[in-house]
């Protein structure tokens, strides 16, 4: 009898685990969570923890050229100087903000491009979202580098 309830317990355990597992919920020991970096031009909360940020620089929504990566630099010169990008079938083509983190706009409002990380042998997950005006002279420029979970927008690209 106390082997079945010491089976039936296990088995009890491991459902909780699944189920725990299937929601996203972290059942470990309670750590203390930073607030994931949001902006002005983030709208939707994220349930999961963050992700170590250069946004976390962002004040008021906005992050200055100089608080971004150094890879961040000859993006902005190449799309100011309307060089062909690296990765010309992603960069410099609409990016549809289909997440929602952006003001709405039209649908050919913002573009894309990518900003490399060191280290990795793919694009990443950073990128600079232009928006309005011309190819080579933006109105709007922003930043993400956690896959457009969250933005922050670069005053003085320019």
């Amino acid at each position: 009898m106390a082997s079945q309830r010491k089976a039936i317990a296990g088995v009890g355990g491991v459902l909780v685990l699944l189920a725990s597992a299937f929601f996203g919920l972290d059942l470990g020991p309670e750590q203390s969570k930073e607030p994931k970096p949001t902006t002005q031009a983030t709208a939707k909360p994220s349930s999961q923890a963050p992700k170590p940020s250069a946004q976390k620089k962002a004040k008021d929504g906005q992050c200055p050229v100089d608080t971004l990566p150094e890879q961040v630099h000859p993006v902005i010169d190449s799309i100011l100087a309307g060089k062909k990008p690296k990765y010309p079938e992603n960069d410099g083509v609409r990016f549809g903000n289909y997440e929602g983190h952006l003001p709405k706009q039209d649908s050919n409002y913002y573009r894309e491009y990518t900003v490399d990380t060191p280290g990795l042998n793919h694009r990443g997950e950073r990128r600079i979202i232009t928006g309005g005006g011309t190819k080579q002279d933006p109105d709007v420029w922003y930043y993400t580098d956690n896959h457009y979970e969250s933005f922050c927008e670069i005053p003085d690209a320019e």
